[in-house]
């Protein structure tokens, strides 16, 4: 780093370079004096102990001060703006010192990329709809790049008849299916194949995002001879339009107020974010009053994502396709990854165990009616999402039953001996029984 551009960065004090001034405001080196803002009465460090850069250990040579970085990317477009600050924070060293820094960029690439994907307001031709109407009781979206196999695990596993060849990009719109298990009925899209760039809308990567985003579970079939590259990159494209797979959303309070300033409180130590971190985070969105409660430790990421809020939670299944073409040791380690399973629809392998967890993610469970006298009706079950309670059973049958509800009598294992008598607040568990008097 050259003394002309540590100079003309107006602090003054030849052994600071650019970055420390910027981020300690002191000379890391051997002074450790304070460094003031320009204009003010300035301490000045002595000659022996010039900061060069490529001699502090405790920055980059190649970052630059916020307000160089802020002028650069004002005169930029959108698309420009977000590859220029992932630049910035992929070239920054993570530590105490940078993590203000970093937090103001993750703020900004965050708004930058809510502003991509906002729809334009110029009028253009009429596009062909890409979603289907939401049925049956669970809704599964299926993903992944081009000629991995999703339109053909559609064919096996579905009724729906998807055209799959060998060539790419065979799919072209949503094509939906229903895979009738355990008696409900699970709707099942099979999406067209996305690309790198999906976000920024390459090969209609909008399209199958929004899709994805309505979904329950969403399944990401990769290629099992490609190894881990596909899984990064879906996991980038999918995280840069705010879908959090498998992750629960963080427990943070934030509500916004008219004045007061910002008032902030936490209920457990937090080792990543602190108050000056969350007030420029908060500056960033044009927000200066609001109140604030951490209940767990967060990073900075996931507070933004709080602030934002519209940010999507929801469990994804990876399945590796294909792994009849790969050794039985690759096999091994790829099912002994978190939240995967390993099949291969050419052969029909392991395609029972992928349903079975597909129903665990889906959380779903099987309720039995039974009226007064007669024996339970096993042929028609309601579904019902785990942790459905009574008044949630009454209000699926009849809008109306919960308001005449009495009491119920529940078979099952949710019960301490059977039949309970129990009321609207009774959790049920999968495969219960229930019957209903009304008053």
């Amino acid at each position: 780093m050259s003394d002309s551009l540590i100079r003309s960065s107006g602090w003054g004090c030849a052994c600071v370079c650019v970055c420390c001034a910027v981020f300690l405001k002191r000379c890391p080196v051997r002074c450790n004096l304070e460094i003031t803002a320009p204009g003010n009465n300035r301490s000045v460090c002595t000659p022996e102990s010039i900061c060069r850069g490529s001699s502090c250990g405790r920055c980059q040579p190649n970052s630059r001060p916020d307000w160089l970085l802020n002028a650069r990317i004002a005169a930029m477009g959108i698309l420009e703006k977000i590859a220029e600050i992932e630049k910035e924070i992929s070239r920054t060293q993570k530590n105490k010192a940078t993590e203000y820094h970093l937090g103001l960029l993750k703020a900004k690439l965050a708004k930058y990329r809510a502003q991509l994907l906002e729809p334009s307001k110029s009028a253009g031709p009429k596009g062909e709809g890409f979603d289907v109407m939401k049925s049956g009781d669970a809704r599964v979206a299926l993903i992944g790049f081009p000629s991995v196999g999703k339109s053909t695990f559609l064919s096996l596993m579905t009724s729906t008849e998807s055209e799959a060849a060998s060539y790419e990009f065979t799919t072209l719109t949503c094509i939906p299916g229903v895979i009738e298990y355990k008696g409900a009925n699970i709707q099942l899209l099979d999406l067209p194949g996305i690309i790198e760039g999906a976000a920024q809308g390459k090969g209609r990567g909008r399209q199958v995002i929004a899709v994805a985003r309505t979904a329950d579970v969403v399944i990401m079939m990769l290629d099992a001879t490609k190894g881990e590259v596909q899984r990064e990159l879906l996991e980038k494209e999918l995280e840069s339009v705010g879908i959090r797979l498998n992750r629960m959303k963080p427990n943070i309070y934030f509500k916004p107020k008219k004045g007061g300033g910002l008032s902030y409180n936490s209920t457990v130590p937090l080792t990543q974010c602190s108050e000056k971190l969350v007030q420029l985070i908060l500056h960033e969105y044009k927000i200066f009053n609001a109140e604030v409660l951490f209940r767990e430790d967060c990073t900075p990421d996931e507070f933004i994502d709080v602030i934002v809020g519209n940010r999507v939670y929801m469990p994804c299944l990876y399945v590796y396709n294909k792994v009849d073409q790969i050794s039985i040791e690759e096999v091994d380690r790829l099912a002994r990854r978190p939240h995967s399973v390993v099949i291969s629809c050419g052969m029909k392998l392991n395609l029972d165990y992928l349903l079975e967890t597909l129903w665990e993610y889906l959380a779903l469970i099987c309720i039995y009616t039974k009226k007064r006298g007669e024996r339970p009706d096993f042929g028609d079950a309601i579904i019902m999402r785990r942790g459905a309670s009574v008044e949630h059973v009454c209000h699926r049958i009849h809008r109306t039953l919960a308001s005449q509800f009495k009491y119920a009598l529940v078979w099952g294992t949710s019960t301490k001996y059977s039949p309970q008598r129990v009321g609207l607040t009774h959790i049920m568990e999968h495969e219960d029984v229930i019957q209903i008097v009304k008053k």
